[in-house]
């Protein structure tokens, strides 16, 4: 049995998800961003008794490091790599964006197209890249802030499907008719992560717990009162 272990709290729909191979086996999420501190370790463990698997079974654990939000970057990384300390398994470091292209390209299929996911990141920012069907990155993930140029170069001569939770500050202002958005947000899915997952397992794709950092692609600050 190959049983990994995925936490994903980096936006605001949280999953932990327990799969075998291909096969999710089962799935908690919780949508209340504020709540997925006292979530997780809930969700981990009962997630792993339902399924009557103990800690040591597992192979490895799969964590979103970001973009997205702060809190529950800190939180689902910190948990990830203290299981992998404890269980001397390696951790598989996602980034965020690219789990939520890898989602989108299975949901949409279109292999001429390429795929935007976007984070709202507040007022008119996002963070975002672009990627084609195979996951390559046609823009790096960055933090952006957003006008009706943006994505111009890449709108002249490709489909571009938007989606994600800063989709909709680009749908207002986008004026090139190569800017497609999707009617569903495609946040990620359970299965996906997992499929996601597996694919950096197979790869050997692993990240040392004590050299895994968070993808924040900008500075936290705080507002003075």
């Amino acid at each position: 049995m190959n049983y990994l272990l995925n936490i994903h709290t980096a936006t605001e729909n949280a999953i932990v998800n327990i799969c075998d191979g291909p096969k999710v086996l089962s799935t908690l999420a919780n949508s209340d961003p504020k709540q997925h501190a006292s979530f997780l370790h809930t969700a981990v463990h009962q997630i792993l008794h339902a399924n009557d698997i103990k800690p040591k079974d597992l192979k490895a654990i799969g964590v979103t490091g970001g973009p997205g939000s702060y809190t529950g970057i800190r939180v689902g990384l910190a948990t990830a790599k203290g299981l992998c300390y404890a269980l001397d398994i390696p951790l598989l470091l996602f980034n965020t964006l690219e789990v939520m292209a890898f989602s989108a390209i299975e949901h949409i299929s279109n292999t001429k197209a390429l795929y935007c996911p976007m984070i709202d990141a507040r007022r008119q920012e996002v963070f975002t890249g672009v990627y084609d069907h195979q996951l390559n990155e046609m823009s790096h993930p960055s933090a952006v802030i957003l006008n009706e140029n943006s994505f111009g170069d890449l709108l002249e001569e490709h489909l571009i499907y938007f989606f994600g939770s800063g989709s909709l500050k680009f749908k207002q202002m986008a004026k090139n008719t190569s800017a497609m958005f999707c009617e569903e947000r495609l946040n990620i899915t359970s299965q996906s992560l997992c499929n996601f997952s597996r694919a950096k397992f197979q790869s050997g794709d692993f990240e040392n717990p004590s050299q895994a950092r968070p993808f924040y692609l900008k500075d936290f600050h705080l507002e003075k009162n």
